[in-house]
């Protein structure tokens, strides 16, 4: 037997079923905001986290920039608004030392040696000056220089218009010759006219020196001894 053809059944309201349309915002059941959403969302509340932190450290470091002194051309870590001290300028070399003048009336003197003030131009205090009166007459004092090392003699003293020669003992060493020539050019015999000045390069330990000058044997000590003074190096005034 052939069977019967039966038509399908009708579905409510009639005519066939239609498809659904897809929803907005994919799948879920048309919910919105589905897995991509949550996902952006996380990512912007991270940035927006990292963002945070960065400035909160900033705030801390004070705007420090910790890596300036690690860089080429840094300034060793200086931060904004600090001023960097240049370099100082080189500074001048030092002037020389120069001790105090000292008056020949002022020394520790050994017979025949002698205050005089008779001759006028002396420019000790008072115009008082020592002569020497002969062999073994002399004059000694001590000073302190801060440094070992060459230094300048100069003496004032007065010849009668002719030459003298006196001697310079440093501590313990040997006599040595001081000249005391007429540089002031005055006539024979005019003590007056014959104030002048000489000097002579010495060598000095650090500390105290004991200076000694005197007439020895074989000197012409006819001469008056007015001052003496001491100043750093070989100097000529």
């Amino acid at each position: 037997r052939t069977p019967k053809y039966a038509p399908p059944a009708p579905y409510p309201g009639g005519g066939p079923p239609r498809p659904v349309p897809p929803q907005p915002g994919g799948h879920g059941g048309g919910r919105s905001g589905g897995p991509n959403t949550k996902v952006l969302l996380i990512a912007a509340i991270a940035v927006v986290a990292v963002v945070v932190i960065g400035i909160a450290v900033a705030l801390m470091n004070g705007g420090k920039d910790d890596t300036a002194g690690n860089q080429p051309g840094g300034n060793g870590g200086a931060t904004a608004g600090q001023s960097v001290k240049p370099s100082e300028e080189p500074t001048a070399p030092d002037e020389p030392v120069e001790l105090p003048k000292q008056d020949a009336a002022t020394l520790q003197l050994g017979a025949p040696a002698a205050l005089a003030k008779d001759v006028k131009g002396a420019k000790g205090a008072g115009g008082a000056y020592v002569s020497f009166n002969g062999v073994g007459g002399s004059a000694s004092w001590s000073v302190d220089v801060p440094e070992g090392g060459e230094y300048t003699l100069f003496i004032t003293y007065g010849v009668p218009g002719k030459d003298a020669k006196t001697s310079l003992t440093i501590n313990a060493g040997t006599p040595r010759s001081i000249n005391m020539s007429n540089f002031a050019k005055a006539a024979e015999g005019d003590w007056e006219k014959g104030w002048t000045r000489t000097y002579a390069y010495v060598n000095l330990e650090k500390g105290k020196n004991d200076l000694k000058i005197s007439c020895e044997q074989g000197d012409q000590c006819e001469a008056f001894l007015d001052q003496v003074s001491l100043k750093e190096g070989q100097a000529k005034s």
